[in-house]
C-alpha cells in the first residue's frame, strides 16, 4: 500500500480552500493546502476586498460632493489614484501575511504551485507527488474574455485591480454585479463611464425593481448606460479604443475597455480526466449535494461547482464537508436557499430570497409592499433615491424575497436574511417596533399592498 502524505489535500488557497483546510486541522488531521497564488484567492487579492476599498473610496468622494447642502466647506480635487492603490495594497499585504502565518500555527502544509490531480488520491504539484485519503477541489473561478477580434485590448476585473492610474474615459462591458460596481467606483473617481449590457436592464438577474432603479441612479451620476448592446469587436485607434456593436454602432474614444461579462469555473490544467472527475458542459464540476464528485475521496466546493460565487457560500460548504469528513454531524449540509447578496454599486443593492417574478412562477399567491423615498441621508442635497419591495407568498404571507437598494441596504440586510430564514411573516414585521429615523423601519412599517395589476404588469417586465 502507498503511503499517504495528508488527510486532506485543498486545491485551491482561497475562501473556500481555505475553510475545509482549517475545519480538517482543527479535528486533528494531516492538512495541506495547495496554491499557486497568494492566499485569500480572488476575494483576498481581486475581488470583494480591493473592490470593497475601492467602494468606500468613491463613496468618501459622494460626501464630499455632498458636503456644501449640509453646510460643510468641501471641495474634490483630482483623485490621487496612486495613494488610493498603495494603501490598499498595504492592506492587502496584511492579509496575506495573516493567513500564512495562521496556515504554520494550524500545522498545515502550504505546497506552493500548480496543483493536478494524477488520480483519485494523488495531486502533482511543480513535479512532486503527494497523497490524501481526500482531495478537495476548491480553485474558484476566472473572468471571462469574449472570444471576438481585438479582445486583448480590454482589461478584466483583475487588470482593473492593477490600473497604475485613473483612466479618463471607460466603456465596460457587462450589467452584471461587477459591471455596475467598477462603473460606480471609476465615475466617482472622476472618470468618463460608459456601460454597455445585453440586456434590457443592469442586474438583470435580479429583482426587475433593483435593475430600474439603478438605471436611474447611474444616469443621474453621469454614467452613459447603452443597454442591448453586443460588442463584436474591439478596436484601436489616433483617438483610443474602440467598441464595435453587432448592430453596426461604433463607440470610440476610450483609454479603456472593462470586460465584466462573467466568469468561469478554474478547472483548466486540473487534471480532472485522469482522475475521471466530470465536468458538464459549463465547465463546473459535477457535485452531489454534499460536495462529493461521483469519484470516492475527490470533492468540490464553491465557484467550481456552479454555486453562488460568494465567499460566504463557498467556506460554508468547505467549513461543513470537512466536518462531514471527519467525524461531524452527517446531515451538515449547506442549504442554499435565502442566501444574501449585495452588490456595491452607488447606491448599494441587496437581495435575499425569491424575486417578483420568481415568486409569480413558483406560488398562487403572491402579495407584494414596495416603497421608494429619499433618505434623509440625501434630504439636504442632490442625493439619490431609495426603493425597497417585500415578496410574500401564501395566505399567511411569509417574507419570500426582500429587495432593497440605496444608503445603508447593504448593512441593514443581514438581520433581515435571518428574519426569512426563520420563517418571518409579514405580520412578524408588523409586529417589529421600527427604529426611527432609519431606512430600515420601512420594512416594519409597509401597510398597503401594491395594486394586483400593477403587481401583473412588473411579473411580465421581469
Amino acid at each position: 500500500m502507498q503511503r499517504q502524505d495528508f488527510d486532506l489535500i485543498a486545491i485551491g488557497g482561497g475562501s473556500g480552500g481555505l475553510a475545509v483546510a482549517e475545519t480538517a486541522a482543527a479535528r486533528g488531521r494531516r492538512v495541506a493546502i495547495v496554491a499557486a497564488g497568494p492566499l485569500g484567492g480572488t476575494c483576498v487579492n481581486n475581488g470583494c476586498v480591493p473592490k470593497k476599498l475601492m467602494w468606500y473610496a468613491a463613496r468618501l468622494a459622494h460626501a464630499v460632493d455632498d458636503a456644501p447642502a449640509f453646510g460643510i466647506p468641501a471641495r474634490r480635487g483630482t483623485t490621487d489614484w496612486a495613494r488610493l492603490v498603495r494603501e490598499r495594497e498595504r492592506y492587502i499585504d496584511g492579509i496575506r501575511d495573516y493567513w500564512a502565518g495562521y496556515l504554520a500555527e494550524r500545522g498545515i502544509t502550504h505546497l506552493r504551485g500548480h496543483g493536478r490531480l494524477v488520480d483519485a488520491r494523488t495531486v502533482a504539484v511543480d513535479g512532486r507527488h503527494y497523497r490524501a485519503g481526500h482531495i478537495v477541489l476548491a480553485t474558484g473561478s476566472a473572468p471571462v474574455v469574449p472570444p471576438v477580434p481585438g479582445a486583448d485590448l480590454g482589461i478584466t476585473s483583475d487588470g482593473f485591480f492593477a490600473l497604475p492610474a485613473l483612466p479618463r474615459r471607460v466603456a465596460i462591458v457587462g450589467g452584471g454585479y461587477i459591471g455596475v460596481e467598477l462603473a460606480g467606483v471609476l465615475r466617482a473617481l472622476g472618470a468618463e463611464v460608459t456601460l454597455l449590457a445585453l440586456e434590457a436592464r443592469p442586474l438583470a438577474a435580479f429583482d426587475p425593481m433593483l435593475g430600474e432603479t439603478l438605471m436611474a441612479e447611474m444616469t443621474r451620476q453621469g454614467i452613459a448606460l447603452r443597454t442591448g448592446f453586443e460588442v463584436s469587436a474591439l478596436g484601436e485607434g489616433r483617438d483610443g479604443r474602440t467598441v464595435h456593436g453587432a448592430d453596426g454602432q461604433c463607440l470610440t474614444g476610450f483609454d479603456q475597455v472593462v470586460w465584466a461579462v462573467g466568469r468561469r469555473p478554474a478547472t483548466r490544467g486540473l487534471g480532472l480526466a485522469a482522475a475521471g472527475v466530470p465536468v458538464r458542459d459549463d465547465g463546473t464540476v459535477v457535485v452531489d449535494a454534499e460536495h462529493h464528485t461521483p469519484v470516492p475521496g475527490i470533492h468540490a466546493i464553491g465557484d467550481i461547482t456552479g454555486a453562488a460565487a460568494l465567499t460566504p457560500v463557498a467556506i460554508a460548504a468547505g467549513r461543513r464537508l470537512a466536518a462531514r469528513l471527519f467525524g461531524g454531524p452527517l446531515d451538515e449540509r449547506l442549504d442554499g436557499a435565502l442566501v444574501p447578496s449585495v452588490v456595491f454599486a452607488h447606491p448599494p443593492v441587496a437581495s435575499v430570497g425569491l424575486s417578483e417574478p420568481a415568486a409569480r412562477a413558483r406560488h398562487g399567491h403572491v402579495t407584494v409592499y414596495e416603497t421608494r423615498f429619499t433618505p434623509m441621508r440625501h434630504a439636504l442635497g442632490h442625493g439619490g433615491r431609495t426603493a425597497m419591495k417585500l415578496v410574500c407568498v401564501g395566505r399567511d404571507e411569509r417574507v419570500a424575497g426582500v429587495h432593497l437598494i440605496g444608503d445603508g441596504a447593504d448593512e441593514m440586510l443581514q438581520g433581515f436574511a435571518v428574519a426569512l430564514r426563520m420563517g418571518a411573516t409579514k405580520a412578524d414585521f408588523d409586529r417589529t417596533l421600527p427604529i426611527h429615523p432609519t431606512s430600515a423601519e420601512e420594512l416594519v412599517t409597509l401597510r398597503t399592498p401594491r395594486p394586483a395589476a400593477g403587481e401583473a404588469a412588473l411579473a411580465t417586465a421581469g
